[in-house]
């Protein structure tokens, strides 16, 4: 396995397909369908607020982060409406708004924005790797904490991150949401570098 600092043009698509495998059970009612919610996330892609985990038949894993000139994945009205259309657009970042309401950057922490590893190599200490990568990336970039956000019903990434030293430190729930997003509440969790 090899890391890299930011996403190789070459592998876009299969990194939106991993990131949507890996949130599209959170945002598939908002963003949907499949082949429209692709679009939109290998639009809204930033290849230079990423770690990537290339093994032998291809990406294996990814971590994108916040900086000041945004995230990784967040997208704006115009991306939504190329994707989705004037109406589309509306009310996806209506609700889309609800999700992002906590700071884009945060002048104490680094912070991760999508977390990801190809459902058939996990376990296989990727996951680890890129933490521990973008940890690194953190101190490189002058932080003495980095922070994410995970939610509740995602109990296996919550383990992996307090394995590596996270801990919550706050609990936002997202109220009437949940019908939609199908989860309760976002988890911070934060780990001292």
């Amino acid at each position: 396995m090899r890391l890299l600092l930011g996403l190789p043009d070459v592998y876009r698509a299969e990194a939106a397909a991993m990131y949507w495998q890996a949130f599209g059970g959170k945002l598939g009612r908002v963003l949907g369908p499949d082949r429209l919610a692709l679009r939109y996330v290998a639009r809204v892609m930033r290849g230079d607020r990423c770690i990537v985990a290339l093994g032998r038949d291809g990406l294996a894993g990814l971590v994108g982060f916040r900086t000041d000139g945004g995230s990784f994945a967040g997208g704006t009205v115009e991306d939504l409406r190329r994707v989705y259309g004037l109406v589309g657009a509306a009310w996806r970042g209506g609700l889309m708004r609800h999700l992002g309401s906590g700071p884009e950057t945060d002048d104490v922490r680094f912070l991760i924005d999508g977390f990801c590893v190809r459902p058939d190599l996990r376990g296989q200490g990727i996951g680890t790797a890129l933490l521990a990568a973008v940890c690194a990336e953190a101190r490189a970039r002058g932080h003495s904490s980095i922070g994410l956000d995970v939610v509740d019903t995602n109990a296996r990434a919550r383990a992996l991150y307090e394995r590596q030293g996270f801990v919550v430190s706050h609990e936002a729930p997202i109220g009437a949401l949940r019908h939609v997003f199908g989860y309760r509440a976002a988890l911070t969790m934060v780990h001292i570098l």
